[in-house]
């Protein structure tokens, strides 16, 4: 089955529907949070959800129970594969650069991953490898010394080194 991609308010009502497991739609309207949309528009959306395979729906009597066909971790790799293939250009290197450039996972985060201290010591080296290339850009990028004043320490040193 190819899952289709969810629209923000269609995304929410799973939201809903997933930490409830199954849902009746007055249930759902009780529990959405506010500003509720008209009962009208929740319920096309309930249909939309049908059409799109990510709920069934069960009649009991009057009602419909519904229920996700689509679990929540399914849909979170789907939508993290797609954001990958957009923003990253598939490359989950680049997002996990991008994640602790802006300090949103640190290095002793990844202790839990990896066993050993020698994938660890790698990632460090990556690390202090940046840190060198970081340096190196503000050595280039940063304030020229005078010609003048680079020659005087260098015959300075020449001298106290005889």
């Amino acid at each position: 089955m190819m899952l289709q991609t969810l629209t923000p308010s269609e995304e929410e009502i799973m939201q809903l529907i997933w930490h409830k497991g199954q849902i009746y739609f007055r249930e759902l309207m009780d529990i959405y949070p506010e500003p509720k949309p008209h009962q009208n528009t929740v319920s096309t959306f309930l249909k939309i959800l049908v059409d799109k395979d990510y709920l069934s729906t069960e009649k009991q009597g009057r009602i419909y129970l519904y229920t996700p066909t689509i679990g929540f971790n399914d849909y979170k790799n789907f939508v993290l594969k797609r954001f990958l293939e957009t923003y990253f250009d598939n490359s989950g290197s680049e997002l996990l650069k991008v994640l602790v450039e802006e300090k949103f996972v640190k290095s002793k985060d990844f202790d839990q991953f990896f066993e050993g201290k020698t994938k660890e010591a790698s990632f460090k080296e990556n690390i202090e490898e940046d840190s060198h290339i970081q340096d190196f850009i503000k050595e280039i990028t940063g304030e020229k010394k005078s010609k003048k004043k680079d020659k005087k320490e260098k015959k300075k040193g020449k001298k106290k080194s005889k």
